[in-house]
């Protein structure tokens, strides 16, 4: 009883042991089917193209956002950029037509439009389309740049410049002047990145890239020139400020002559006009006694008025006495003849 117990006991673990043994290719074969499976699945994010090749050769061109498959060990995937990138270039020497050195440094904002064509002349690889960039922009800013002078590079740089217009000429109240005032603009040019870009011939066509913008962040000169032109700038500032300065009190001084030529003309006016009213007053004056002594009634009256007045004018004072001949008015008057 014991024996047997002994044998089926053997017997059940060489079961066991077999049942063990035989799950372990299932294990396996199932862990094979998971990576198979995981290996062919290729996951393309938004910012990514995907490249399905097949022994090197581009089989398809996955450019949306998902999930897709591929055949595994036969086919391989690359991953191309889909995001706007930017490349910074490095500061690079170039003459003007004036034959001034100057240093540009910019950079570029660019992507990748085709990316088939981009893997097939570039491999695949932003580096190389960085090397390409590099080329085109410098070629491009080293044309631009010779065919304008220092001065028009620097105004041309923020595609902004201020210009001074004349005023249209307007009467000043009360003044014989006409003044046409200076006013300060600011107008729209062409900006040095924009003839930059005039410069880029397409390279989409060619290189599956497409440059989007070329900014230049930083424009200067060598240190052995900064010194002479800063100098030159100074003085053509102040050149410019002496003649606005000059500008200005020539044009307050005939400002200031015309107000002393109104200011003598409303005066001349003034006494004119006082002179002309004394004249009419005088002349009505006189009228008015030409009128009074016509009429005989009227110039015995006037002769008494006057008379009196003549004798209150010479009793003034302490002394009251007066002296008169027959012949006075004023005796007249007393005497009874008026």
């Amino acid at each position: 009883m014991e024996r047997y117990n002994s044998d089926g006991s053997r017997r059940a673990e060489e079961n066991a042991k077999i049942r063990r043994f035989g799950a372990v290719p299932v294990v396996l074969i199932l862990i094979a089917v998971f990576f198979l499976l995981l290996s062919s699945m290729v996951v393309t994010k938004e910012n990514q193209f995907k490249l399905i090749r097949q022994f090197g050769r581009v089989e398809r061109v996955q450019t949306q956002a998902g999930l897709s498959f591929k055949i595994p060990f036969i086919e391989s995937v690359d991953t191309i950029p889909k995001e706007l990138l930017i490349y910074d270039l490095p500061a690079s020497d170039v003459i003007t037509s004036d034959k001034k050195t100057m240093i540009v440094d910019s950079y570029v904002l660019w992507h990748v439009t085709d990316p088939l064509r981009f893997a097939q002349t570039l491999s695949g690889s932003v580096s190389n389309a960085e090397g390409r960039i590099d080329a085109i922009v410098y070629n491009a800013t080293k044309n631009t740049i010779s065919n304008m002078k220092q001065d028009e590079v620097i105004r041309s740089r923020d595609g902004k410049m201020t210009i001074t217009v004349e005023e249209t000429p307007s009467d000043v109240k009360n003044n014989d002047l006409e003044i046409s005032g200076k006013t300060e603009e600011v107008v729209e040019i062409t900006s040095l990145t924009e003839k930059i870009m005039e410069q880029i011939n397409r390279v989409e066509d060619q290189y599956g890239i497409e440059i989007l913008a070329v900014e230049v962040k930083k424009l200067d000169l060598p240190d052995d020139n900064k010194q002479a032109v800063y100098a030159r700038m100074i003085s053509e500032r102040e050149n410019i400020a002496a003649q606005y300065t000059a500008e200005g009190k020539s044009e307050a001084k005939m400002i200031e002559n015309t107000t002393d030529k109104e200011v003598s003309i409303m005066l001349s006016d003034a006494q004119a006009k006082a002179e002309a009213t004394m004249a009419e007053g005088e002349a009505e004056y006189m009228r008015i006694l030409s009128d009074a002594y016509s009429d005989p009634a009227k110039t015995d009256f006037y002769s008494f008025v006057r008379a009196l007045d003549a004798l209150k004018e010479s009793v003034k004072g302490d002394n009251k006495t007066v002296i008169l001949s027959d012949d006075s008015p004023i005796a007249q008057i007393f005497n009874g003849q008026y």
